[in-house]
């Protein structure tokens, strides 16, 4: 069994059992177009099978294909496309997922609606890609296109002026009307579907089982998420919930992320450089975390926090250490260059995921599920905050640095009664990783150049009382 390894700058994490996915892609044999067993001619659905989101887009395209054939002369391709990108946008009159003019402070929204705006972009390059290639006409041909013909159950989504007057134009009919409601709603469901996830292009989806058309068996769960997204906060929990609905695990717990038959989905936090890494987005790793001796995985199951309230966990405080200068040399690189994800425990369908590293011959562990919801809570430098010398920091005795160690080694998660803390890393990130996992996730700060201006900086952010932690 070859373990999984996730590579940060110099450093790497490993763990679980590596999967090799392509296999499994783009595999159907079957047509997307079979005959109808309702009404004369040919119906339309995506066979049962494993996709990405691009095979999906290619398989959509025939219900774009059956458009232009039955329009013939009368279409206009440009408007149909540009239909299709107005209504994926998230903005205008014709979109669907109207976010693009929520309040910028609200941190959470504003990454999704990034991730929307992309993914929006992606899959109209996509459509009009393989509407240049014209693949589901050499395909099919145009008899069989041409007399493809289904009710499709959805009348909300708007068309363009332009294109109003090609469908309900001479050439137009109910018929092609229906297809192209239908090719609308499934893109949006499609481009919905990856919302929490940041690797999108490289999930894999299993479509099997379904009493519906194409992605239509997710309409519950996708109008339920729209609902909070649109009206609540939009947390964590909420968005694990919504990846397990969309990938078809069905799960009673919900934790920080999951294991299915083909990946592990945690936070996206762990896949890029800490101080830039999406604080809300999921990610997809190719791996089994969880595998039994045989190296089966027990599927599906939930990795949930080993402190489910972090506010009642118990709490260690913080050494003395030494009064900061901000002459202090930066320590020597920590001899951990990798880090394991270890399960530590297990209940029922969810497991407990330990962050276990080396720092020169010492063994430590912080809950993977702490580190995770440490990286959430943190808070970065102010970038507007006064700074009046380089000699501030030296006025304020109450920044104390310490060593890494010794916070790592305490037991429980670690603060302080009051006081400024610093914590310098050497630059490593799986060392910043542990500190997340072990401090009190109230009043962290995590510092990229760590001098003096930017930790002048982190004493008008975060709370604004209680201890307050620098990490570095």
């Amino acid at each position: 069994m070859s373990n999984y390894r996730l590579s940060l700058g110099n450093h790497s994490v490993s763990w679980g059992k590596a999967l090799e996915i392509d296999d499994l892609i783009g595999n159907q044999v079957k047509d997307s177009v079979t005959r109808s067993q309702s009404i004369e001619g040919w119906d339309w659905d995506l066979p049962d099978g494993v996709y990405r989101a691009k095979e999906i887009v290619r398989e959509l395209g025939t219900l774009l294909a059956a458009v232009k054939v039955q329009l013939g002369e009368s279409t206009d391709m440009e408007a149909l496309l540009a239909n299709i990108q107005a209504t994926l946008a998230i903005s205008g009159r014709e979109t669907s997922l109207p976010i693009g003019s929520l309040i910028v402070e609200d941190k959470a929204r504003a990454e999704l609606a990034r991730q929307a705006h992309n993914i929006g972009v992606t899959l109209t390059t996509w459509a009009r890609e393989f509407d240049s290639e014209e693949l589901a006409l050499k395909r099919y041909g145009k008899e069989i296109l041409g007399s493809l013909l289904f009710r499709s159950r959805c009348d909300h989504h708007l068309w363009t002026h332009e294109v109003t007057n090609m469908l309900t134009g001479p050439a137009g009919s109910p018929a092609v009307m229906q297809l192209f409601n239908e090719y609308l709603h499934q893109i949006v469901l499609l481009r919905d579907t990856y919302l929490p996830f940041d690797n999108w292009q490289e999930i894999p989806i299993e479509l099997r089982d379904r009493s519906t058309k194409g992605l239509r068996d997710r309409e519950q769960s996708h109008s339920a998420f729209i609902s909070e997204f649109m009206l609540r906060p939009i947390s964590h929990k909420l968005l694990v919930r919504y990846a397990q609905s969309v990938l078809g695990v069905e799960l009673p717990s919900v934790g920080y992320g999951f294991q299915y038959r083909l990946g592990t989905i945690l936070p996206a936090s762990l896949a890029s450089p800490l101080v830039e890494s999406p604080i809300y987005l999921l990610h997809w790793y190719p791996v089994w975390t969880a595998v039994d001796e045989s190296g089966e995985a027990p599927w599906p199951i939930a990795f949930d926090y080993a402190y489910p309230d972090y506010y009642s966990a118990s709490r260690s405080q913080a050494g003395a250490g030494i009064p900061y200068s901000h002459q202090e040399k930066e320590p020597k690189l920590r001899t951990i260059n990798e880090a394991q994800f270890h399960v530590a425990g297990k209940e029922e369908d969810k497991v407990h995921l330990d962050y276990r590293f080396r720092i020169n011959t010492v063994d430590y562990a912080v809950d993977l599920g702490q580190a995770l919801r440490g990286h959430r809570f943190k808070y970065r430098p102010l970038t507007n905050a006064n700074i009046a010398t380089e000699n501030a920091v030296e006025k304020h005795s109450e920044i104390i640095s310490h060593q890494a160690e010794e916070i790592v080694g305490l037991p429980n998660l670690v603060t302080h009664v009051s006081g400024i803390h610093l914590i310098r890393t050497g630059g490593n990130e799986l060392l910043r990783w542990a500190l997340l996992g072990k401090l009190y996730p109230e009043n962290v700060i995590v510092l990229e150049r760590g001098d003096t201006e930017e930790i002048v900086a982190s004493k008008h952010a975060g709370k604004g009382f209680g201890a307050k932690f620098l990490i570095h």
